[in-house]
């Protein structure tokens, strides 16, 4: 994921735990979700977006390799 969820996270002064308690997951999985080592459902997604005032686009595009 390119660490886009964590620099936004930080942006707005976000733990992650406090992100994963605004989107009803683990610390764990946001970890893994900043890793790229989780793929989080759409649903999940649109959570992390809302929390941290971004776009699906601008979390999660990917151009392709």
């Amino acid at each position: 994921m390119e660490n886009k969820i964590k620099i936004a996270r930080i942006q707005v002064d976000l733990t992650q735990q406090q992100l994963a308690e605004k989107v009803n997951v683990t610390r764990q999985t946001i970890s893994l979700i900043e890793k790229g080592k989780y793929n989080p459902s759409l649903k999940l997604c649109l959570n992390i977006c809302h929390a941290v005032n971004k776009t699906l686009d601008e979390l999660f595009w990917k151009e392709r390799d």
